[in-house]
């Protein structure tokens, strides 16, 4: 099963265009992207189960190609299911081609370095799947609504408005040109926005709150960014706007209804890795001929 190209189209941020986050849906598409015209959850989860067993073949082509990599990015805001998308759209491909990096805040051996120099260590070799559960765009996001976190080389970061205004568009076009870069050189990027809602995000974290097993998953932390919900949307909107080109794209994927929005990375997933038609190496005359040979020594056995 494929996505719709309407589905596709209507969650990707055109470069060039506003994200435009407010006139998005946090609940679904306009598209249609089931056979039937209303997705249930257990239609949406049939239909993730499909998109994982093509993933499945999509990254055996990608590993036999050895030409490509693959670098999927999911961005959210807290509780807008960035664990259990990864989780739930990555459960049928194989660990040894596939890696997850979670980026926490940094060390202070990061804080030395420049703020894309953890992210370049951990990218994904050809024939591979990396998953950046957060990512560089947390230096655009976390540390634009915190400035005091800003890094030590980057004074005026959080002193007047003009210089921290052209830091960011600075850093917007240092994204775009290491992005440039890793496409060029065979890297495909998918990047994810989980675009959760306010009234949702309270609900999830209630439900950390009463459910003993969520309880471990709750901190503090959430209720206290929460309160910075407005900053963080201002953030996101500049980010993904500045952000979203024709070699890495955003997509904004309405996270309200976790079934749906992994049945839709993993539709978004499939599409891209498909774009690159890959496929199985072709055998020479010669490399039939000897397996051939080593079939004729194990039959013979």
């Amino acid at each position: 099963m494929k996505l719709h190209k309407a589905v596709i189209e209507e969650l990707t941020v055109r470069p060039g265009d506003p994200a435009r986050l407010d006139r998005r849906s946090t609940e679904s598409t306009a598209a249609s992207w089931t056979d039937s015209a209303t997705a249930t959850k257990e239609m949406a989860k049939e239909e993730l189960r499909s998109f994982v067993d093509e993933l499945n073949d999509a990254q055996e082509r990608l590993w036999a190609s050895d030409s490509h990599a693959l670098l999927l990015i999911v961005q959210g805001m807290d509780a807008s299911g960035k664990d259990g998308t990864i989780k739930h759209v990555m459960s049928g491909v194989n660990p040894q081609g596939c890696e997850v990096v979670s980026f926490k805040s940094p060390s202070a051996d990061e804080l030395q370095h420049d703020f894309l120099w953890r992210s370049a260590k951990a990218l994904p070799e050809r024939g591979r799947i990396g998953i950046f559960n957060r990512s560089y765009y947390e230096e655009v996001l976390v540390v634009r609504v915190h400035p005091g976190l800003a890094r030590s080389e980057e004074p005026g970061m959080a002193s007047a408005s003009g210089v921290a205004r052209k830091r960011w568009e600075e850093r917007f076009e240092d994204i775009n040109g290491f992005e440039h870069h890793l496409h060029r050189s065979g890297t495909r990027i998918v990047k994810i926005f989980l675009h959760l809602s306010k009234e949702q995000q309270k609900k999830r974290l209630l439900e950390r709150l009463d459910d003993p097993g969520k309880r471990w998953k709750f901190s503090a932390a959430d209720l206290a960014e929460r309160s910075y919900w407005d900053k963080y949307r201002m953030a996101y909107e500049e980010a993904i706007t500045a952000t979203s080109t024709p070699w890495a794209p955003w997509y904004v994927v309405p996270a309200d209804h976790k079934y749906a929005a992994r049945a839709l990375v993993g539709g978004i997933l499939v599409h891209c890795i498909d774009s690159l038609d890959l496929r199985l190496p072709t055998l020479t005359a010669d490399q039939l001929a000897s397996l051939e040979q080593a079939k004729a020594r194990l039959l013979a056995e």
